[in-house]
């Protein structure tokens, strides 16, 4: 019986056979019985990278923390824990994730298949670089442990690569160490783009970086933004904190949107109402505070379904990379068409990416904006212009993201796919784990 599934940006949705395993005989008779299986954790990417319409097997019931050294900072789980489940055991412990997406809602196994990034990139790189080693059920059956020293080419082919090799079961990864469970966090309001890159590389020390920026506002505004950066707060930097408190989880949120927005909600008058609320609520250029780390790294996961503020026709996160030495032109370029389009987004984040060299991984030296934009009549024409754009300036796009990339402009960004897809036939030969998103972008290749 099929049942239809979508992620996180609630398209492409698709009829697909769904089932789930917990421990790896399941995972194993799934395998040898699906002609062609997927695995999917909670389903927070956004576009059809963990979808299949042949079968999705979720990792969710796979989900147990197997050891934690307390003294060392090193967890090892299965794939299927989520990392506000890991967060939830390690903070009152005094350690924190080494490097945390924008929600906490994804699974272990999800941050390794993505190699998500964080505010850190630019100091403390992804995910998959404090991964020391992990088990991965591979297409030909056997269950494989890999390392940057031990199977190194599967190591690194699984490490964003979108669950191509095989399915991800344990990780073992080390954490960073805390005092508190706050951030001290500064806000700088820029006034344009030329000042929001000149604050970034002033803050370049400062371990969390990241700026929301207004990417409709036009003349001497153009590009006005909002930089927070942040560090972990020591004990004695919190005035007024009972020490018995210091590592105390947030509260959990309970807000939550309970049904899909109509379309005509969202549009180019709420969105630059929007913007201009959220630009001046700081009412100085500068703002000091400390916050829950919750706050700091997780404000959209407050907002329970915050997705279907999109309406049910979805929404696409388009999230792209431009090399240092293009992305002031490149930002501009962009951020001029979609301000001549008028189609704004709510969420424009702009993140500094330091070097990385990796297979397939999408970080690379240089800034990284996204945006979001509803799925609506035209957008997808809009979005093949704005991908020439940024292969025109160097970059490439985020796969995580990804819903409607072409195959040329993948093969374009990442020169290292020749490579990765060998190391794939070799530890996947039949093509048995494959997803709507690899199919569509491998096609030829």
């Amino acid at each position: 019986m099929k049942t239809t599934l979508a992620n996180w940006g609630n398209y492409p949705p698709v009829a697909t056979t769904a089932t789930s395993f917990a421990d790896t005989e399941t995972l194993r008779h799934t395998f040898e019985t699906a002609n062609e299986l997927i695995i999917r954790g909670n389903g927070r990417c956004y576009g059809d990278s963990s979808l299949s319409d042949r079968c999705v097997v979720s990792s969710l019931k796979f989900d147990k923390i197997v050891a934690f050294d307390t003294q060392n900072g090193i967890l090892t789980c299965q794939a299927g824990v989520t990392l506000a489940d890991v967060l939830d055991v390690i903070v009152p412990k005094g350690w924190f994730l080494p490097v945390t997406p924008g929600t906490k809602f994804i699974t272990v196994g999800g941050a390794v298949a993505s190699d998500v990034h964080g505010k850190n990139h630019h100091v403390e790189g992804s995910f998959g670089q404090h991964v020391l080693w992990m088990d991965v059920f591979t297409g030909r059956g056997e269950i494989v442990r890999c390392s940057p020293a031990e199977h190194a080419d599967l190591f690194a082919a699984t490490c964003g690569g979108m669950g191509l090799t095989g399915a991800i079961l344990t990780v073992c990864f080390r954490l960073k160490k805390i005092q508190t469970a706050y951030i001290r966090q500064r806000q700088v309001k820029a006034r344009n783009l030329q000042e929001i890159i000149a604050l970034f590389e002033q803050y370049k020390h400062a371990t969390y970086s990241m700026a929301w920026i207004d990417c409709l506002k036009s003349g001497d505004g153009f590009g006005r933004s909002i930089m927070m950066s942040g560090e972990h707060a020591a004990a004695d930097q919190l005035a007024g904190v009972p020490a018995d408190k210091h590592l105390q989880l947030p509260p959990k949120m309970k807000l939550t949107v309970p049904f899909h927005f109509p379309e005509f909600v969202l549009n180019n008058l709420s969105v630059r109402a929007f913007n201009f609320l959220y630009y001046h609520k700081n009412y100085r250029r500068v703002m000091d505070s400390t916050v829950p780390y919750d706050g700091f790294f997780y404000p959209l996961d407050a907002i329970h379904h915050w997705n279907r503020m999109y309406g049910r026709s979805g929404f696409v996160q388009y999230q792209f990379v431009l090399p240092p030495a293009a992305s002031e032109r490149g930002l501009t370029d962009i951020l001029q068409r979609i301000g001549k389009k008028g189609w704004g987004s709510f969420l424009a984040v702009l993140k500094l990416f330091g070097k990385q060299e990796s297979l397939i991984s999408f970080p690379m030296e240089g800034y990284t904006l996204a945006l979001d934009f509803p799925v609506r009549k035209g957008l997808f024409e809009f979005l093949d212009e704005l991908d020439r754009v940024v292969l025109d300036y160097g970059g490439r796009l985020y796969l995580t993201k990804d819903a409607r990339m072409k195959p040329e402009v993948f093969k374009a960004g990442y020169p290292r796919l020749q490579e990765f897809l060998d190391i794939v036939r070799t530890y996947n030969p039949e093509g048995k784990f494959a997803s709507l998103q690899s199919k569509r972008l491998l096609a030829g290749l």
